[in-house]
């Protein structure tokens, strides 16, 4: 069922917070520059620096994420997409987690578009599969992986079966839950079951408070998920990472640790990490790979709007334990 319109003052509030947040972020990047140099700590002006950053790069996905999800829930046809799928629960998880190929959107993009699809009727580990696949299994993050990697010690193809793997796995957990909805924060699955009274508004309306409500959820989010990126980055050594990288299974958990606090866009990680390669094993930069779109600071905040604590401890858990698994394995028969 389609929400309706609903007052838009609080929506509006959430909107105006996100606004005010980036426009501090962008103020302090200002502010930092050589003609005030000395205005803001060097730490202060770092941590300000990295955030923007991370902010610029997940912004446009965000937009984008939010757009796609308005053309899935309000202008595609009901049954439009529910007819491609196949009948097989494993099935239509698995050609679900091949629609990121179609939609070539970074993981921050990806949840707002999830969460069109359960408003839509999906279910919730349909959804998650999508979630969680579509980040790497999308064109510009093959190519761009593919640039940097090549076939050189089974980056790339441990990456996307990696990626494949998790998404499915978790989406077969979750689709044995008693109560999928208590999965979702209380104030989305309310959202979901809203059933429209009366006029109903028309598609521009509706697309257009769509959006204010999605971006009031997910801006205050993105803010908050790239201070703290761009706070860690600052306080935690890349050199004290860099020393393990010669360890089979320490340099699996340095680089897991590192996709975690850096929080890059999935389409140009691999470019990130490029130059660690020399010095860390093949299965630990597959492991930052494969973690950092699924879940990092900036992930998890997104997602906490979406999924309650519990749910994203649960994910969290077995994305760790399976990514340390096919970084350790890679590492042995690299």
């Amino acid at each position: 069922m389609q929400p309706a319109i609903t007052s838009p003052l609080r929506p509006l509030l959430g909107l105006f917070l996100g606004l005010a947040g980036l426009g501090v972020i962008l103020s302090g990047r200002i502010g930092s520059g050589e003609q005030a140099a000395d205005a803001l700590p060097d730490a202060t002006q770092d941590v300000l620096t990295l955030a923007f950053s991370v902010l610029i790069e997940s912004l446009p996905f965000i937009i984008l994420g939010i757009t796609l999800s308005i053309l899935v829930q309000i202008w595609l046809p009901d049954q439009l997409l529910f007819r491609i799928l196949p009948k097989n629960a494993f099935g239509r998880r698995a050609v679900i987690s091949m629609l990121g190929m179609f939609l070539p959107v970074c993981e921050c993009g990806n949840v707002p578009l999830a969460r069109g699809l359960v408003s839509k009727g999906y279910t919730v580990s349909d959804s998650m599969t999508f979630l969680l696949a579509a980040p790497i299994l999308n064109p510009v993050t093959i190519i761009t992986t593919h640039q940097a990697f090549g076939f050189d010690d089974g980056i790339l193809v441990a990456r996307l079966i990696g990626g494949f793997l998790i998404a499915n796995l978790l989406g077969w957990l979750f689709s044995l839950h008693p109560q999928p909805m208590s999965l979702l924060t209380p104030a989305f699955e309310k959202s979901c079951q809203v059933v429209p009274q009366g006029v109903q508004p028309t598609k521009v309306q509706r697309s257009v408070d769509l959006f204010v409500r999605e971006s009031s959820v997910l801006m205050p989010a993105l803010i908050i998920g790239s201070l703290v990126a761009g706070l860690i980055q600052v306080v935690v050594s890349r050199d004290t990472l860099v020393q393990l990288g010669s360890d089979p299974l320490w340099s699996v958990v340095a680089m897991m640790i590192l996709a975690f606090v850096i929080s890059i866009c999935a389409n140009v990680d691999a470019f990130f990490i490029l130059p660690f390669a020399t010095t860390f094993l093949p299965g630990s930069i597959a492991a930052f790979l494969i973690l950092g779109p699924i879940i990092d600071i900036k992930m998890l905040a997104l997602l906490r709007t979406t999924y309650r604590s519990g749910t994203l401890v649960q994910i969290s858990t077995v994305v760790v334990l399976m990514t340390a698994a096919i970084g350790t394995v890679v590492n042995l028969i690299a």
